[in-house]
């Protein structure tokens, strides 16, 4: 039997390649993990999901001090230190961070920083993160591996862009100072958040999407939810579009677009380019151990398991959704595999989560209607409004509403969608029902405090379970 330096080497030490290692080492293995990221953390705590959300929620406060007197409140005027925004911001990132590291240093596997590359099916070389230099230092040896490397920001599709000169989400998250006006391309979930943070800071915000509606992965009524609030808070938008060119204009950066066969042309101070991550995997030499990709995208079974047997993959370098708790999970299932390949764990994604943190929030559990539509599932849906519900009347948080869905025959819940205030929160009362296969009926029949946002699914579930015969 060939000897290995290590049972398990993890790439990457985001959040699914920590999951990936605790899991590993726990059960015994000699684990390494080797990251080769500037800094250590993984996308979620250092460019992604924390600060955003940190911002975010900064800029809701001053939105609602804005509007006190709504209830009856003297604010005053509202202002706002961005430098101290961006601290505050900066901080908390620094201590997320600092405890990831702390658990990566804890002694439970090995901790390497370096960047890997493979030069056969069961050895990587490294090279050193600090050094300039792209000669290996060194060389290790794995019985299995599992590649969690994540994701990078996607190229741009205008090369002109270069020259314009252009910022990305990872600048975003650690500017200095704001710009005075913003050309956002893109619709999805990071542009949408963007374009919130920046809008409530005072800058001019104008969102430039190719896609007919915001939010594209969504139905038609949250992204048309989402864009009524955005154009009430300033936010222009153009859906429905085609870059065609950047250009300089004077101290300003312009956009030159398509849009229903008429070209425009756009400008502001500074344009964010908000279309899409790309797996973060070209500089690992996959073809060197039989991995196989599609545009990047490492390709695995439900087991996590990639063309080569003893290679796993987890996160957002192979897909196909870019969430955290996803990636944990994936993780975690790519070493139960290793371990105990002859009772694997499939990864199952019927319960799908999804929660896009603007005002209001989107979020989603399992089937929406395109989704099941585009399968071929026949489902029945009832929505029920924020602005019809008492709790969210005296938040003065009436956009939005929530829609079930459900199997026809059973009632059982097949997804949920939350657009308004707490939508990520919201969200898992439905997550609860669907893990454990509740219909609308008992849904319907659970008892619900008044008055709470929580109540406003009893709507739609007795909607349904009115129209779907109770089970025998």
């Amino acid at each position: 039997m060939k000897r290995f330096d290590y049972d398990v080497a993890i790439l990457g030490g985001g959040s699914g390649g920590y999951a990936a290692a605790r899991t590993a080492a726990a059960a015994g293995l000699k684990t390494v993990l080797i990251e080769g990221g500037r800094d250590v953390g993984g996308l979620c705590i250092l460019r992604g999901c924390m600060p955003t959300k940190a911002l975010l929620y900064a800029a809701e406060v001053k939105h609602l001090a804005e509007r006190a007197d709504t209830w009856g409140v003297r604010a005053g005027r509202v202002s706002f230190d961005f430098a101290k925004v961006m601290a505050r911001k900066s901080a908390q990132v620094k201590d997320f961070a600092d405890f990831r590291i702390q658990q990566l240093n804890a002694g439970k596997f090995k901790f390497i920083r370096a960047q890997a590359r493979f030069t056969d099916a069961h050895t990587v070389e490294l090279i050193s993160a600090s050094r300039r230099s792209l000669a290996p230092v060194a060389a290790l040896t794995a019985k299995n591996f599992v590649i969690a490397t994540g994701s990078r920001v996607a190229p741009s599709p205008l090369p002109q862009l270069q020259d314009v000169g252009y910022i990305t989400s990872d600048e975003a998250v650690s500017l200095k100072r704001l710009p005075k006006s913003l050309l956002l391309l893109g619709g999805g979930v990071v542009a949408c958040e963007f374009a919130q943070i920046f809008a409530r800071f005072g800058v001019q915000v104008t969102l430039l999407q190719r896609s007919q509606q915001l939010l594209k992965e969504s139905d038609a009524d949250a992204g048309a939810e989402v864009e009524r609030v955005f154009q009430r808070e300033g936010i222009r938008i153009f859906t429905g579009t085609r870059l065609l060119d950047a250009r300089k204009q004077g101290k300003l950066k312009s956009i030159v677009f398509e849009q229903n066969g008429k070209k425009r042309t756009l400008a502001a101070e500074e344009i964010l380019f908000a279309l899409g991550r790309v797996p973060n995997t070209a500089a690992l030499r996959l073809e060197n151990a039989g991995v196989k990709t599609d545009l990047g995208r490492i390709l695995t079974n439900d087991r996590m398991q990639t063309s080569a047997p003893h290679i796993f993959a987890a996160g957002d370098c192979t897909g196909p959704h870019e969430i955290v708790h996803i990636a944990i999970q994936q993780g975690e299932t790519a070493v139960h595999n290793i371990l105990r390949a002859r009772s694997p764990r499939r990864m199952d994604y019927r319960l799908l989560i999804s929660v896009v943190f603007t005002e209001p929030q989107v979020a989603t559990v399992g089937l929406t209607e395109n989704t099941a539509a585009a399968l071929g599932r026949k489902v029945l849906a009832a929505s029920y409004p924020f602005n019809d519900h008492g709790k969210s009347l005296l938040m003065e948080a009436k956009d939005g509403f929530v829609k079930l869905l459900a199997d026809p025959k059973t009632g059982e819940i097949l997804g949920g969608s939350c657009v308004g205030p707490s939508g990520g929160e919201l969200i898992h009362e439905i997550v609860a029902a669907m893990a454990k296969r509740m219909t609308v009926h008992e849904l319907a029949g659970m008892p619900h405090y008044h008055p709470t946002l929580a109540e406003i699914w009893t709507y739609p579930a007795e909607e349904l379970a009115e129209k779907i015969p109770r089970p025998r």
